[in-house]
């Protein structure tokens, strides 16, 4: 009997030649699954269904994980309000995470021998995906002909070419990761440290002008409605966040930052929805929870967006930090309202029942309600006493 093997298939140029490769050269029985974490349409993945049996494929199947995306990880992005150095939302670094759990999962399904991916040696996807199979497949091989290799795309392509596989893998000036998170953007003017991207190396361009109201409403720290419309499937409250930011072209940057293979990584992307989101949450936030909360929710989340980026979801310490993210939510519950521009936004209120500005005590530089000026004059003598204590011994440092 043939071995079988499961190759993780994205239809693009490495995983097009791994499939043919293996079942015409090796003589695998070769299984073709592509994990959908919502960003491929539903052209893209009957095309790639095609395409893997004209490869020698003998089974094709598309496994959508998008929900089980949500609910094991952008949830609690959100929650964290995660942004690798403060910038990146970490779309493709926890998308590959959860393609890879997928693909594993289904090897074992199937009881494969084998499992494939198409991943280079240069990039930080190859540790994504061997990483999770070592954990989730212990005893299954894991075949990287790309890497083991050192394929040139002209070697790929000539190979498919002289096999009878006609397809357009033209070397392209920009190539793109499209997900519901986000879309990263390589190539061109990114492979220089002094250049950012022109207009036309975006994906969605600025239709709107002017300005624009968002109005965000969370229930414990989760999206559920946008301008006052409901949601009960929260990816659809995404793509409709992303939908009206993406036309003022918002969620744009440049990311620089530390691979995991210890190099030096840029990446430019745009990702509306996660900017909107996050930064309406955060605002909302600021209102609704109590200083150490903010503070050790910031530690933690720093932490979880780190262990994502470094293919470390599986860490169990990662289930704890998501337990404290999601305690921490209980009170974020209201609407925060933005004001759109193109390529910006603004914070500019929130609406909630668990606003702690109001609040009996007292407003603000205004009026003080729950103390007296001589308790106030006691605390400020307290509170300045190790100060007083130290600089009575040090005068000449004052």
């Amino acid at each position: 009997m043939k071995k079988k093997v499961v190759v993780a298939f994205s239809g693009g140029l490495d995983t097009s030649y791994t499939v043919m490769y293996l079942a015409k050269e090796m003589g695998y029985e070769v299984h073709a699954a592509c994990a959908n974490t919502g960003g491929f349409s539903a052209e893209q993945l009957k095309k790639n269904e095609e395409n893997a049996y004209k490869l020698g494929a003998t089974r094709y199947v598309t496994l959508d994980v998008t929900h089980e995306y949500y609910e094991k990880s952008l949830k609690f992005m959100v929650y964290g309000n995660v942004l690798r150095n403060n910038v990146y939302p970490v779309s493709v670094s926890s998308e590959r995470i959860f393609q890879g759990i997928a693909i594993a999962r289904y090897a074992k399904e199937i009881g494969a021998d084998a499992i494939a991916h198409g991943s280079t040696g240069a990039g930080n996807d190859q540790v994504r995906f061997d990483m999770t199979f070592l954990v989730m497949c212990p005893d299954m091989e894991i075949i990287t002909l790309t890497r083991d290799r050192n394929l040139s795309r002209k070697e790929e392509v000539d190979y498919l070419n002289a096999h009878g596989f006609e397809a357009d893998f033209a070397k392209l000036k920009y190539s793109y990761n499209v997900g519901i998170w986000g879309t990263s953007i390589c190539g061109g003017e990114i492979l220089d440290s002094a250049q950012g991207l022109p207009e036309e190396a975006y994906l969605k361009q600025v239709t709107k002008q002017g300005t624009e109201e968002l109005r965000l409403t969370f229930e414990q720290g989760e999206l559920k409605a946008v301008n006052g419309v409901r949601y009960d499937n929260p990816i659809e409250a995404i793509c409709k966040v992303e939908e009206i930011g993406a036309a003022y072209g918002i969620g744009r940057d440049m990311h620089v930052g530390d691979t995991i293979i210890g190099i030096k990584g840029r990446v430019g992307f745009e990702a509306a929805a996660p900017a909107l989101i996050i930064g309406a949450h955060r605002f909302l936030e600021k209102y609704t929870l109590s200083k150490w909360q903010q503070y050790w929710k910031d530690q933690v989340a720093n932490w979880y967006g780190m262990f994502l980026h470094e293919s470390q979801y599986l860490e169990p310490v990662m289930r704890d930090i998501e337990a404290m993210l999601t305690s921490s939510q209980r009170h974020v519950n209201g609407t925060a309202i933005l004001q759109l521009r193109p390529l910006g936004f603004s914070t500019v209120g929130v609406e909630s029942a668990d606003d702690l500005v109001k609040t009996k005590f007292g407003e603000y530089g205004e009026t003080q309600k729950g103390w007296t000026a001589d308790d106030a004059k006691g605390f400020i003598k307290v509170l300045s006493t190790p100060l007083r204590v130290f600089y009575a011994n040090h005068a000449d440092e004052q």
